[in-house]
């Protein structure tokens, strides 16, 4: 899948480029992607199972080379399995200094990291601190800012539905709708602002 992103990037002149695990990769399948990011010239470099090393690979081998987009949106860190908050967050950080570096004009628009798991779990605990620890970095990057994109997804006993998340984990179409709206609000925002 690698390769075929190098080479999709030869000849492609996308506006937005989406990065990261399964949950970008799948987004893509749905009529959500086809209604709202596709008019937005998208690009979608999503790959099942990334953890932040492996985008952190990618985007230094190729990825990057031949676009220029002005908006990245960054959704990876939650196949980070056995690594800590602060790991995470630094591999985030890392990612987007990569991506600042390689593409002087880019916005970097980090996903928040959703709840997972039926019930409250270390995993949901370690997502939030995930998340707390990259909105604290925020100043320290350049051209990013941080989008929180949860829905509303843990319900007030603390369980997450399979309505919303099939397999507590991924997307079910409805979700990414609720998920998608904002998150395209956001990006047409950051390509209306002048060109860098």
């Amino acid at each position: 899948q690698h390769n075929r992103f190098v080479s999709d990037s030869k000849d492609k002149e996308p506006e937005v480029l989406f990065v990261g695990d399964s949950l970008i990769q799948l987004m893509h399948q749905f009529e959500v992607w086809r209604e709202l990011f596709s008019p937005l010239h998208a690009l979608n470099f999503g790959i099942g199972g990334d953890a932040t090393q492996h985008v952190l690979w990618r985007l230094s081998n190729g990825e990057l080379d031949h676009i220029n987009p002005r908006v990245v949106v960054l959704w990876v860190g939650t196949n980070n399995h056995g690594d800590t908050p602060d790991q995470i967050a630094g591999g985030i950080c890392a990612i987007v200094h990569l991506i600042t570096n390689k593409l002087p004009r880019a916005h970097v628009l980090i996903l928040g990291l959703l709840p997972r798991g039926k019930l409250p779990n270390p995993l949901r605990v370690r997502n939030a601190q995930v998340n707390a620890l990259v909105q604290a970095a925020l100043p320290s990057l350049p051209r990013a800012s941080y989008l929180d994109v949860d829905p509303g997804l843990v319900h007030s006993d603390g369980t997450i539905s399979p309505q919303d998340l099939y397999d507590y984990l991924h997307l079910t179409p409805l979700t990414y709708r609720s998920v998608c709206q904002p998150l395209h609000r956001a990006i047409t925002a950051l390509l209306e602002q002048p060109a860098l």
